[in-house]
C-alpha cells in the first residue's frame, strides 16, 4: 500500500462541488448537473445552431481549424470554476475541469497530440503556472495521448482577451504566437479552457497550419452561448 493509497483511506478523496467522498474530483450526482454542451452546434466552432449545421459566421469567415468539441457551456459553476483555477490558483480545480474534458471527447477522432494554449512567460511567472496546460495533462492521461508542451509558445505578451470586441480580440492576437517544432502532417487537438469567439485558438491553429499541420481540432471545457443559447 503506497502513501497516497493511506492517506485516501484515512482521508476520503471529496467532490470539489458538494463535498460527498468521491473516487474522482467529481461526483456522479454533480457530473450528471453540469451544463453538458450537448445541443445541436456548428461543427467548426460549437456555437448552437437549429439543425447542427455550420453557422453563419465559419460559412463567412472559415476559422483555421477543422472543428470544435466543448464539453459544457459557460455557466455555473463553471463560471465560478474557472476564475478560481486561473486567477486564484486553486489547481485542484484542473483535474476535474480535464475529467469532463476526456469524457466529452472520448469518441473523437484521436489526433497525434495535445497541444496547451500556451501562455506568454510573463503572464506563468505571474501566475505560477498555465491553467490549460494543467488541464491537458489530464486529457493526456485518461485518453493515453502525447501532450506537447514546449513547440508551441506565444511570443508577444498580449492583454487579456475579456471584455474586447471580436475585430479588436482578432487584432490583439495576431502574430502572438510560434511554432518551432516538427508538426508536418499531423493531426493536432488544442485544449483551452473557454472558447469565446475563439480568435485566440484560430490565431495558433493558423500558425499550426502554416507550420505544416494537416488538422488542427479544439478541445475546449467551456463554450460561451448566446444570449437564450
Amino acid at each position: 500500500m503506497n502513501i497516497r493509497s493511506i492517506f485516501n483511506r484515512f482521508f476520503p478523496p471529496a467532490c470539489l462541488l458538494c463535498s460527498a467522498r468521491s473516487t474522482r474530483s467529481l461526483c456522479r450526482g454533480c457530473l450528471a448537473d453540469l451544463p453538458w454542451h450537448r445541443q445541436p452546434h456548428c461543427p467548426r466552432c460549437a456555437t448552437p445552431t437549429p439543425d447542427g449545421q455550420v453557422c453563419g459566421a465559419c460559412v463567412k469567415h472559415p476559422p483555421a481549424f477543422d472543428r470544435t468539441h466543448a464539453a459544457l457551456a459557460y455557466a455555473f459553476p463553471l463560471d465560478r470554476m474557472i476564475p478560481r483555477l486561473k486567477y486564484h490558483g486553486q489547481l485542484a480545480i484542473a483535474p476535474a475541469l480535464g475529467e469532463c474534458l476526456a469524457e466529452a471527447v472520448a469518441s473523437a477522432p484521436r489526433p497525434d497530440r495535445l497541444m496547451a494554449m500556451p501562455l506568454h512567460a510573463a503572464r506563468i511567472r505571474e501566475r505560477g503556472f498555465n491553467h490549460a496546460t494543467e488541464i491537458a495533462r489530464t486529457v493526456a492521461k485518461r485518453l493515453v495521448l502525447p501532450l506537447d508542451i514546449h513547440n508551441a509558445r506565444r511570443i508577444r505578451d498580449t492583454p487579456p482577451q475579456m471584455g474586447l470586441k471580436h475585430d479588436a480580440r482578432r487584432r490583439n492576437v495576431r502574430g502572438a504566437f510560434d511554432c518551432s517544432g516538427d508538426v508536418q502532417g499531423q493531426r493536432i487537438a488544442l485544449i483551452d479552457d473557454v472558447m469565446t469567439t475563439g480568435t485566440s485558438l484560430d490565431e495558433l491553429a493558423a500558425t499550426l497550419k502554416q507550420a505544416g499541420a494537416r488538422e488542427v481540432s479544439c478541445w475546449v471545457v467551456a463554450r460561451t452561448l448566446p444570449p437564450g443559447g
